[in-house]
This record gives structure tokens, sequence and C-alpha cells, in this order.
């Protein structure tokens, strides 16, 4: 899961972006309004964090801006407002949720969590796919009942094609997803990740399109046990 985090405080920002990361998200920071607006218009992002109390704008009045061109992905209003009036005008803006600071990073985490899920129409944390299920929150991936170890990288290109079941994803969108735009990546790291995921949770989770990228193999009620072995 792909995280703008638009904070002006660099100690909150570096608090919060680690703690997020441990938890297996990945994060890019912006610490202006247009900041965050020129990694929206060039970066797959999956939900964003949106403080109020932006040094070049205020975070209410871009987060309007944003949603009258359209931007439907997930906000979560992260601020030292708690006003009511403040809450009611944040949700009336377009933002999906809000919550003040001080603040658990758990909870902000299982709110995240529990946006996507909002998107993705599922009533349930888990991810099932065939014997794969994928379990965001507690970062763990168990095939045929068997827990397999995937590292943070492996677990948001999982994530990434099993929260677009059917779309071809080019590989540009795959690096998005997997990550941040400060993050350095080799040539060939996304396919190093897609050749771990196949020979961990068999040769079908991902299939390639031929000139276009890659996309979630279809579901298999087994998987060899030779696949299952971890690194």
């Amino acid at each position: 899961m792909h995280v703008l985090l638009t904070e002006d405080n660099a100690l909150i920002a570096s608090g919060v972006t680690a703690g997020l990361e441990a938890q297996g998200f990945v994060v890019t920071h912006a610490a202006t309004a247009a900041q965050a607006e020129a990694t929206l218009r060039n970066t797959v992002i999956d939900v964003m964090i949106l403080d109020l109390g932006l040094p070049d704008e205020d975070g209410l009045q871009l987060l309007q801006r944003l949603r009258r061109r359209g931007l439907e992905l997930p906000v979560l209003i992260l601020t030292a407002r708690d006003a009511v009036t403040e809450r009611v005008a944040g949700l009336q803006a377009g933002a999906d949720d809000y919550l003040t600071k001080p603040f658990d990073l758990r909870e902000l985490a299982a709110r995240l969590h529990t946006l996507l899920r909002r998107v993705a129409g599922r009533s349930s944390h888990l991810i099932e796919h065939g014997s794969i299920i994928y379990d965001p929150a507690a970062c763990t991936v168990t095939c045929s009942g068997t827990a397999i170890e995937l590292s943070r990288r492996e677990q948001a290109l999982l994530q990434a094609l099993l929260q677009n079941p059917g779309r071809v994803l080019s590989a540009e969108q795959l690096k998005d997803a997997v990550y941040g735009l400060n993050d350095e990546v080799e040539s060939n790291a996304l396919n190093v990740h897609i050749h771990h995921l196949r020979r961990k949770l068999g040769g079908g989770i991902v299939e390639t399109v031929r000139g276009l990228g890659y996309r979630l193999g279809p579901a298999s009620p087994t998987s060899p046990a030779s696949d299952h072995q971890a690194s």
C-alpha cells in the first residue's frame, strides 16, 4: 500500500514514515501542498494522509480542489485541530476519516487498512485468493494453511496484485506500489521481486502480459508444496 504523507513537521513525518514502513506500508512524504499535488500527478497512490496546517496552503483547500478535479483516493486528515466544527468541515470537504494529534501509530495503520478495505468493497480485512490468504494488518501470508515469509517489498507487490484482480498493471505502476519516491531502485529490482513471489507462492501467482505488464494469476485451491518454501 503506497501512502502519501502530507505533513510539514519533519519530526512527525519521520516518525510516521518509520512507523508505517515497519508495518509494511510504502510511504512518500510531501511537506507542502504543492509537493503533494506533484506526487499525485506522477505516482500511483493508494491513500493520502493530510495535515491541515501546511505552510503554502490550508489542507482543506487542497482537499477541496483535489475532490473537484475528481480525485477519488481515500484521504485521512491527521491534524491537531480537534474541535467538532473542524472535524465536520474536514469530512464535508471530502475527507474519508479524521484523526487528531497526538495519536497512536497502531490506530493510524488500522484506519488506513479500513479505508482501503472499504474502497475494495471487502467486508473482511483479510484478502483471499484461492489457497492464499493475506492479512495486510498483521503482514502475514499463508498458502494452503502454511505460513509464507515474504519481504516487505514482496508483500507490497502481492498486495498491489491482490487489490487489482484481472487488471494489467504496468511495471511503473508496480514500482509505485513497492517503492517510495526517495527509494533507490535498481533496474532489475521488480523482476527479482516477481521471481521470489512466484517461487514462494507458485509460478502462476503473477502472469506476464507481454508488452503491457503483469496481472494476478488465476486463483488456485492448492499449490505445490515445493512452492511454499520461503527463502
